[in-house]
């Protein structure tokens, strides 16, 4: 398959400059190291080599792509299904049954399997895949997998992997040396961690002072002042999340929260909502500030002050990526002192008294009881709407088909006719649930 029929599978038009780099390098041979800032494409940058060095013929997995997270795996899974290349790819991850994903594995023989290097070595142990057929080994986000404490794990990945040729290690920040484990022969560096092309040029920062040291107020009017653009609001902690959440969820302010201590269904349930549109507001640890494919997010808010110049850049790389332009804000007491690495100068922005409350998104989602598994497919959900729940196009949205259920973007003012006409109506002769997603 082609570089173009991919790029019109993904709908983009062109690749960037470093993503014609990374695939020029790769065919030289070389093992490579990529930097590159967050949101800059560095998925596609290794993706694309990739399926290109996958040789017909070969019955095995032919490369593995280390990953610090679960959420990074999934997504770097459903890019790969979106390239449309026929390739057969699967992600393993902890939080689920090993033994189902080893089945998975058997049922559809992955040419390329993602994961955490942890479920990596859990199946390499029980010989779950044939080791001596990987030829490939990336690993994305290299410095936050050495930052996790994977050391170990992904050196013993590399260590039972005898047959590798190739390596590519990505990272969004540059290392004095690159650990011996990692086995790097020949290498060559790609840098495009440009200071010229840095997202604080494309990204406007604002200071908002909070009155008191509780800033649930502030951070409450000024998401009302943002209206219905999308947010992400950044914690330190899993308990100031859930107490935020739950004091605008008080103040009828939807949002959706996000951090390690949730269960990986309603993790992935908030990511779903907040990317198709259903809910403007996120409110994450750092878990969200890295790795996570969040497009067209216009508004980062530091609800605390990050912990270094390098979680702060992290953050602000949600927004302002690429070509966008993007608003960072920093919700200080008058106690707080700003750190050394922001400017003194920067603008503060005066909140009004009494603003308005920002209106419900246009958009809700949908919670369907069947999956993949169920041989439920995109097409059958959106034919299902359209012929049964009377809808148009335009009144779906995203449509996210998981293993076993999956979720759909609906016009909120359609949904509950949606509901009422579908009632005991069966898709693709299956009886299920239906309904709006908790």
């Amino acid at each position: 398959m082609n570089i173009q029929t991919i790029l019109a599978n993904l709908k983009i038009e062109q690749l960037n400059p470093m993503q014609q780099a990374s695939l020029k390098a790769f065919q030289e041979g070389c093992d490579l190291i990529l930097l590159s800032p967050t949101g800059s494409g560095k998925t596609l940058a290794y993706l694309l080599p990739l399926v290109s060095s996958l040789k017909e013929g070969v019955d095995g997995v032919q490369a593995v792509v280390l990953v610090p997270s679960r959420e990074l795996a999934l997504q770097i899974e459903q890019v790969f299904k979106a390239m449309g290349t026929g390739w057969n790819v699967m992600s393993c991850y902890g939080g689920r049954p090993a033994m189902e994903e080893h089945r998975t594995m058997k049922g559809i023989s992955p040419a390329v399997i993602i994961g955490t290097p942890g479920r990596m070595n859990d199946h390499l142990n029980k010989q779950n895949f044939e080791a001596g057929t990987v030829r490939t080994l990336v690993i994305d986000e290299f410095d936050k997998c050495l930052e996790f404490g994977f050391q170990d794990e992904m050196a013993e990945v590399i260590g039972k992997l005898p047959a590798l040729r190739r390596r590519f290690l990505l990272s969004a920040t540059d290392a004095e040396e690159i650990p011996r484990f990692t086995g790097m022969n020949r290498t060559l560096k790609l840098d495009f961690l440009n200071p010229e092309e840095t997202v604080s040029q494309r990204l406007s920062v604002y200071r908002v002072t909070s009155p008191v040291k509780d800033k649930l107020e502030t951070l409450y009017k000024l998401l009302c002042t943002l209206g219905n653009e999308s947010t992400l609001v950044f914690c330190n902690h899993r308990e100031s999340v859930d107490r935020v959440g739950k004091y605008l969820h008080s103040m009828k302010v939807y949002c959706e929260t996000f951090h390690g201590g949730m269960e990986q269904d309603d993790r992935e349930r908030a990511l779903y909502k907040f990317r198709n549109g259903s809910c403007h507001v996120l409110i994450s640890t750092d878990l969200a500030a890295r790795g996570l494919d969040i497009p067209e997010i216009e508004h980062i808010i530091h609800y605390h002050l990050p912990v270094n110049e390098e979680a702060f850049t992290h953050r602000n790389g949600r927004t302002a990526r690429w070509d966008a332009t993007g608003t960072s804000y920093l919700i200080l007491h008058t106690e707080e002192k700003l750190p050394e690495y922001i400017p003194e100068d920067i603008e503060t922005m005066e909140l009004p008294e009494n603003p308005s409350r920002p209106p419900k998104s246009v958009w809700t989602t949908i919670y369907i009881g069947k999956g993949k598994k169920e041989k439920l497919s995109r097409i059958d959900i959106a034919g299902f709407l359209y012929k049964k729940g009377n809808l148009t196009r335009e009144d779906v949205g995203a449509i996210d088909v998981k293993e076993h259920y999956a979720f759909v973007a609906v016009r909120r003012a359609k949904v509950k006719q949606l509901l009422n006409l579908i009632q005991g109506e069966k898709i693709k002769g299956m009886k299920t649930i239906i309904e709006e997603a908790k």
